[in-house]
């Protein structure tokens, strides 16, 4: 696809794992929208609570863990405040020592997402001061394969 072609906008069927969330005031700037860094707060929270759900509990637990070696965030239209937000998880990579995901907000109960978010997750001995990249854990695996897209 040519760089000037945008991809077209997530539908609520793309997404695998659901979690609601709600917009709060301190959420929003002085021009109404809802600050970017909330976004990148509801992408790693969408994503973290899909892991917890799969594999019954805190990911912190392991000796391997996921840091974002790179994380972004597409705008279709604003957010509103006060109300909630359908996030959508979906896994569109699992690789070795990395997992890509997508999360897609939505609100009003529109099938078109409002933003989608995309983190790419790299896993890390965290046990090692250096964090060298590893392998998953067959846990994580399994859950990011569950969401699978």
């Amino acid at each position: 696809m040519p760089a000037s072609v945008r991809p077209p906008r997530p539908t609520r069927a793309e997404f695998v794992h659901w979690t609601t969330s709600t917009t709060r005031w301190a959420d929003m700037d002085g021009f109404g929208h809802m600050n970017n860094a909330r976004y990148f707060e509801l992408i790693d929270t969408a994503i973290d609570l899909h892991l917890q759900d799969a594999i019954g509990g805190a990911v912190d637990t392991l000796d391997q863990i996921g840091l974002f070696a790179e994380i972004g965030c597409r705008f279709f239209q604003e957010v509103g405040y006060p109300a909630p937000i359908d996030l959508g998880v979906v896994a569109d990579h699992v690789g070795r020592s990395s997992i890509i995901y997508r999360v897609g907000f939505f609100q009003g109960g529109s099938e078109e997402a409002a933003a989608e978010g995309r983190a790419v997750m790299v896993y890390v001995d965290n046990t090692d001061p250096a964090r060298p990249s590893t392998a998953l854990p067959d846990v994580v695996r399994r859950a990011a394969e569950s969401v699978r897209g």
